[in-house]
């Protein structure tokens, strides 16, 4: 037992000493003409050759499983007995070092986690009730503790802002390298970096439950998983490699040729079929982690790359779910005057429409009214003055109140309505002032990115919704949307979705992973599309935790790409063996040079994976701003 973990752990410098064994070898043989050095140098390397792959197969052979070292252990132990000591030197030094270089490679294509662990905080200064700092372990964090976070400090949590604000750089999480400004109450997530500002937070996950745990327990859970390929591959390997065995011994008993008979074992090693699929499924998972994207495993790859209709939600989804101003349209004299009012009516509601209002008014550079009279609230109308002189609201507000409303007024209105907008009045003295449209925004890159996916394959795109069919249809004419429906319950979402499934479609669903978790676990593939909310992260098959159609449209060209380099591998190893015994049969092909083609089709099927890591962007349309695009 010590003596195998002692060769495990020394295996890469065995290799190199067979290595130079084998050098001088062939120098003490060709240049020198010293054969009393060149034959023990090659008996030594092919002793020390054996050793690890041996041990390999007695391991393997001990859980009944016959693994390709056993192919290579009868294969030198044969060449050794028949005083071939150059090939079996130089077939142990090709499979030792193309193990190490398969190893290599394979942490290369793990990088993004082992990259995101290195990102793991580790340390967090918390403030007590009398204010004072005290830096402890991040794992004796509690929910509730308030923690302290300097300009350029990492977050060591997930919380809220409730003191402070700054600039966070969260490309640990969404994959956006670009700062996002937070204040106070905002969320922020364990691993983001402050760029700037010193801010506190009061925590609410810590460790392995925030989201930055989740990501990196999701990865690495997916790069484990296998896919269908690699299932497969794995069975067609427990058969197939005991099936060369029996051939090599078949050879051997009707050829008497026993050289050929450990050529045949060489040659016939699946090394390259078993390692193919796994790389492809490393890296193109370890590529959506750098990203942002999380695919749950070679499962969720394999069904995604064969999606031909998308399902979206709208609101959070194709829009932004933050209300904000699409048009201000003023009737009066004083448009400043009036826009201040309006800011402090606004001002003293928490409502998302006046929310949006106030920011709005705020970057028009306008300071909201300081003296203003008392404000009561009309149930589903809005709010009032006192004397009744200001009324800000909707129209139900104004006509309850005889508000005079002008023709221009009126068409303002319909305007609005027509574009699908909520609208807010103002009026002043019974006279309509102010009419203002609010809407919740189309995503900037929602137009380029349902484009690059309709390139990519997808058949048809759907958008479901509960909202109100104008609202929805004015969404779904500035996007390359197929249909839409609207005015609909989670549970009649769920039915759209069965009936695709039904109709022999692939459906892959996208929802904010929080009221759209029913239809996200029924269709095909589910995808979250949020900022790495809980439910994202548990129900759906890949999560968007960088919320963007442009992730979108990766993630999907992604997993296609994954599963076209999986097959494009199966088709080199299994050529490669095939054209092997070819050349076997017709003399061209030897132990040792075989053992070389052999070794580096793994090579090949291993850098063929790796072009997947390089991916980083598609072809798509010309950007657009989405929101100025007309109506049909």
């Amino acid at each position: 037992m010590k003596f195998n973990i002692w060769v495990q752990k020394h295996q890469n410098q065995m290799t190199a000493a067979i290595a130079i064994l084998i050098v001088i070898s062939l120098i003490s043989d060709y240049l020198l003409k010293l054969p009393m050095v060149a034959t023990p140098a090659m008996i030594i390397a092919s002793i020390i050759g054996a050793i690890p792959v041996f041990l390999h197969a007695w391991t393997a052979l001990m859980n009944k499983v016959i693994s390709i070292e056993l192919l290579v252990t009868i294969a030198v132990v044969g060449a050794f007995v028949i005083g071939e000591y150059e090939e079996s030197a130089v077939v142990t030094f090709l499979f030792l070092f193309g193990s190490y270089l398969e190893q290599r490679t394979l942490q290369k294509t793990r990088s993004s986690v082992k990259n995101l662990t290195k990102m793991a905080p580790t340390t967090a200064e918390v403030v007590d009730e009398d204010g004072n700092i005290e830096t402890v372990d991040v794992d004796d964090v509690d929910e509730g503790d308030h923690v302290i976070v300097k300009p350029g400090g990492q977050i060591p949590v997930d919380g809220k802002i409730i003191e402070g604000k700054g600039y966070m750089n969260e490309a640990s999480i969404t994959g956006e390298s670009t700062p996002v400004e937070k204040t106070i109450g905002d969320k922020v997530f364990a691993g983001s970096l402050t760029d700037n500002g010193t801010i506190t937070i009061e925590t609410t996950s810590v460790g392995e439950d925030t989201t930055f745990g989740k990501i990196i327990e999701l990865v690495e859970e997916a790069q484990d998983s296998a896919s269908p390929a690699a299932r497969f591959i794995d069975k067609f390997a427990t058969y197939y490699t005991p099936a060369v065995l029996i051939i090599g011994i078949l050879v051997w008993i009707f050829t008497r040729d026993f050289p050929l008979a450990i050529t045949v074992l060489v040659l016939g090693c699946p090394g390259a079929l078993v390692i193919g699929a796994p790389v492809s499924n490393v890296a193109g998972i370890g590529n959506g982690a750098k990203n942002g994207i999380l695919m749950k495993g070679g499962n969720a790859v394999n069904t995604f790359s064969k999606v031909d209709t998308l399902v979206l939600d709208k609101t959070g989804t194709l829009t932004t779910g933050q209300m904000s101003v699409t048009k201000l349209s003023h009737f009066g004299n004083d448009k400043e005057s009036d826009m201040a009012l309006l800011s402090a009516v606004e001002g003293t509601s928490d409502h998302p429409l006046g929310r949006a209002i106030v920011k709005y008014i705020e970057s028009e550079n306008v300071s909201a009214t300081k003296d203003l009279p008392e404000l009561d609230t009309v149930k589903g109308q809005g709010l009032q003055s006192n004397d009744g002189d200001i009324l800000v609201g909707n129209e139900r507000l104004m006509k309850a109140n005889n508000v005079k409303i002008s023709d221009d007024a009126k068409q303002a209105m319909n305007d609005r309505v027509n574009q699908g907008d909520s609208i807010v009045l103002m009026a002043i003295n019974k006279e309509l002032k102010l009419v203002v449209g609010v809407n919740d925004q189309l995503r900037p890159d929602a137009f380029e990115g349902l484009t690059a996916l309709k390139k990519a394959g997808i058949k048809r795109v759907v958008m479901l919704t509960g909202d109100n069919k104008v609202a929805a249809q004015h969404v779904a004419d500035r996007l390359p949307v197929d249909e839409v429906h609207a005015e609909l319950l989670p549970e009649q979402k769920v039915d759209f979705v069965k009936k695709f499934t039904e109709q022999g479609h692939h459906v892959a669903f996208v929802g904010d992973g929080i009221n759209d978790s029913p239809s996200l676990a029924t269709a095909d593939i589910g995808i979250g599309m949020g900022t790495g909310t809980d439910v994202a992260i548990e129900t759906a098959d890949v999560v968007l935790v960088k919320s963007s159609f442009d992730a979108l449209a990766h993630a999907y060209v992604l997993a296609k790409k994954t599963v076209a380099n999986t097959q494009e591998n199966i088709i080199i190893a299994v050529g490669t063996v095939a054209l092997l015994l070819l050349g076997l049969l017709v003399g061209v092909i030897h132990m040792a040079s075989g053992m070389f083609v052999h070794e580096f089709s793994i090579l090949i099927v291993i850098f063929n994976a790796m072009r997947l890591l390089r991916i980083k962007t598609l072809n798509k349309s010309p950007k657009l701003d989405v929101n100025q695009v007309e109506t049909a």
